[in-house]
């Protein structure tokens, strides 16, 4: 059984990170829950956090089971993939969350939630689509029990990170304001597109495999 290197499970990781962006969902946070006392909010940031770790740690698991149910193959998912995380780069890059992550009308739905931990925040904002799409990714790079740990490792520290910050969410907007946040942001953009044109470039290569040279 094949295990990857340090630096492929680093790079999953900064990835995954990258995609889930706690920092730049930090204010979606406090605006949620700005009516709720202290207990409440470290409470909704430890169920947004463990949330976001289950459904990912499910994916891993499930995802190749997922691509064969759909009879959908990893080529094609890498190009599908890394669209859809290109799109989100996209909006990123602009500051902005995606209509990938949340439309207009969730983001409005969500103002009347009592509960916001698990949805909207755990999921999509947390555990979208691209987060969920890279994780299925990784996992078909290798069959070992190693490296599906490493990524298990991977997905517990993000969602440990993500608590942290969670619980800081107010000193950290205070000491970094908006324009650090959308700074932190449109970088985490910047990696996420660069992903998103691998994974389409070594999609198209296992599709097509003439692009891959002799």
């Amino acid at each position: 059984m094949e295990t990857g290197s340090i630096n492929e499970y680093l790079k999953f990781f900064v990835a995954l990170l990258a995609i889930v962006n706690p920092v730049g969902t930090l204010p979606i946070f406090i605006n949620m829950t700005a009516n709720q006392d202290t207990e409440t909010r470290n409470k909704n940031s430890s169920i947004a956090s463990i949330s976001m770790g289950i459904i990912l740690l499910v994916v891993l698991f499930s995802g190749e089971s997922i691509l064969q149910f759909f009879g959908i193959s990893v080529g094609s998912f890498r190009v599908g993939g890394g669209i859809l995380i290109l799109l989100m780069a996209i909006s990123m890059l602009n500051a902005k969350i995606s209509n990938i992550k949340q439309t207009k009308e969730e983001q409005l739905d969500s103002v009347d939630r009592d509960s916001v931990a698990v949805v909207p925040l755990g999921t999509p904002l947390l555990a979208g689509p691209g987060a969920i799409s890279t994780v299925i990714l990784y996992a078909q790079h290798h069959a070992s029990t190693a490296h599906y740990f490493y990524l298990f490792c991977a997905i517990v520290l993000l969602s440990c990170l993500t608590f942290i910050l969670f619980r800081l969410a107010p000193a950290i907007t205070r000491l970094l304001g908006r324009t650090g946040i959308n700074i932190v942001t449109r970088l985490m953009g910047l990696i996420m597109a660069a992903m998103g044109v691998e994974f389409i470039a070594n999609g198209l290569k296992q599709l097509f495999p003439v692009l891959g040279g002799s």
